[in-house]
């Protein structure tokens, strides 16, 4: 057998030696880390790397682990977070509704809570039908503050997004609302339904994705993260993105723009 392999004899039992031997206290410590890894990282569905695992690892241990000997160990037992992004776009611009100005401007910083929201709108895909998702986000600390799903994509489902992050107790006079031109949006009722509630409504340029980033970045994330290209049914979908939106992504999910912190710790300190 050494001789198919092109080993020596004392080599190989040099080797056995070694297999047998019991594990070093280093070698032990190495296993038992690696099972923390893996249960964080397969309660992230695989989308952690390796600064949010050692993040979530060190948040209850006295002396911390380096994020090194982490990657190492990722790497020795092949977990990798998962890349890529799936975008449709769901934005109708072709209407003769008004277009509110762009007051963002790209600016996506906010000193505050309630101060600078962000929307949008996207679809899942399910064997039964398309499922369309209306998301809200906080731009302090990318906190999601509203959600409404349904099987149509109109304007009702932007006023039950709004509806519902109101009823939250997000929002409040002088907040800027944006979102991309699309019907939904510029329509009468959804316009009519911010001023009520003074709310200042803006808008992206016209097919501009730029300037809706962090919502976009939003749907991006959850989509390479947690959902599933295609679903069996609809109640599964919106399971997964009720799941990700209100627990995973906001109490979970470090967001490097937050210090790691996750966006509901990052909007408590405000």
């Amino acid at each position: 057998m050494a001789k198919v392999l092109n080993a020596s004899e004392s080599g190989y039992y040099k080797w056995l030696a070694r297999c047998n031997a019991p594990l070093t206290e280093k070698e032990q410590e190495d296993i038992d880390l690696a099972k923390e890894i893996l249960n964080i990282f397969k309660g992230s569905r695989g989308s952690y790397g390796v600064r949010k695992v050692t993040k979530k690892l060190n948040e209850k241990r006295e002396k911390n682990v380096n994020h090194k000997r982490i990657q190492r160990l990722m790497n020795e037992y092949g977990l990798s977070s998962k890349v890529g992004k799936r975008y449709i776009c769901t934005t109708d611009s072709e209407h003769d509704e008004i277009i509110a100005d762009n007051l963002l401007d790209r600016d996506f910083t906010a000193s505050g809570p309630n101060e600078k929201m962000v929307s949008d709108t996207t679809v899942v895909s399910t064997r039964q039908g398309d499922l369309y998702a209306a998301g809200i986000l906080d731009l302090y600390g990318r906190m999601p503050v509203g959600l409404a799903m349904g099987l149509r994509n109109d304007r009702f489902l932007a006023m039950d997004a709004l509806n519902d992050m109101m009823s939250r107790g997000y929002g409040g006079e002088g907040c800027i609302m944006h979102s991309d031109r699309g019907s939904t949006y510029a329509s009468r009722d959804y316009r009519r339904l911010l001023s009520k509630n003074g709310f200042l409504c803006s808008m992206s340029g016209k097919g501009d994705c730029w300037d809706n980033a962090p919502m976009e970045s939003f749907w991006g994330k959850m989509k390479s993260e947690w959902i599933k290209k295609k679903y069996e049914t609809i109640a599964e979908a919106k399971r997964d993105i009720y799941e990700y939106v209100w627990h995973f992504y906001p109490r979970e999910r470090p967001h490097e723009a937050n210090g790691y912190l996750t966006p509901l710790e990052y909007y408590e300190r405000g």
